[in-house]
């Protein structure tokens, strides 16, 4: 089935991959090494439970995730599938018109309506069981 071309297109670009670890300044020290990354921010997401490294990777990042509370779903994440890629981050001009989109469309949210996320975003996630498998979070600065 091919999309509606008429509809504007609601992402605008690719904000962020997180990925989830267990040891964020070695996953920075790492990605510096090896790839010369550099931390653009940085910030503990309290309502997360997340302690969170920003890279720049052009206008993007990439964003390590780490737990700073058990409960948290990164540590629950990381418990059930270990390190890696958590969710994907998609920029939206705005987020309450992407989430009313996405629900439309008959997607299953884990946010009904968006909230405050990092550097003073909005943001709201998407459960993976709509997603082909992957949790979405639309991200508008």
């Amino acid at each position: 089935m091919e999309a509606n071309r008429s509809e504007p297109q609601t992402m605008t670009e690719i904000d962020h991959v997180a990925i989830a670890v267990r040891d964020l300044d070695a996953a920075i020290e790492w990605y510096g090494s090896a790839l010369g990354a550099r931390i653009a921010h940085r910030e503990r997401v309290e309502r997360d439970g997340v302690e969170e490294a920003l890279l720049c990777v052009a206008e993007s990042y990439i964003q390590l995730l780490c737990p700073t509370a058990a409960s948290s779903p990164v540590a629950r994440f990381l418990e059930r599938k270990g390190e890696g890629i958590h969710h994907v981050g998609y920029r939206v001009a705005d987020c309450a018109a992407a989430l009313d989109r996405m629900r439309a469309a008959g997607a299953q949210l884990i946010d009904a309506s968006p909230r405050a996320g990092s550097r003073g975003t909005t943001v709201a996630f998407v459960h993976p069981r709509s997603a082909f498998g992957t949790l979405i979070e639309l991200v508008q600065e």
